[in-house]
């Protein structure tokens, strides 16, 4: 397997600026760039839907991801303190009915 290689935001910013030229291919400039035609349309798809915010790098998220996280780990406390409560209460009716 190869390894993974890394690019900067300004390399991804220009290869996508070269795959939108006139009479440019994404494929074309994939392959002049030494990659596979699908990352420059990611790349480009990245672009359009995130515009300033895209490619944040070096595993940094962005505001709206980040958020996300927080909302999904936030959650899965709350489920879990909902969790032990379930818990708790059937032991506790438990133990009055044995009394």
């Amino acid at each position: 397997m190869a390894t993974r290689r890394i690019h900067s935001k300004e390399f991804k910013l220009e290869a996508v600026r070269l795959a939108t030229q006139p009479g440019a291919s994404a494929r074309a400039t994939a392959e002049s760039l030494g990659l596979h035609a699908s990352q420059i349309r990611a790349w480009k798809r990245e672009l359009s839907v995130h515009t300033v915010q895209a490619f944040p790098g070096h595993g940094r998220l962005r505001a709206d991801d980040e958020e996300i996280r927080k909302l999904r780990l936030e959650l899965k406390r709350v489920r879990d303190e909902r969790d032990i409560l379930k818990k708790a209460t059937l032991f506790f009716a438990q133990e009055s009915r044995r009394k």
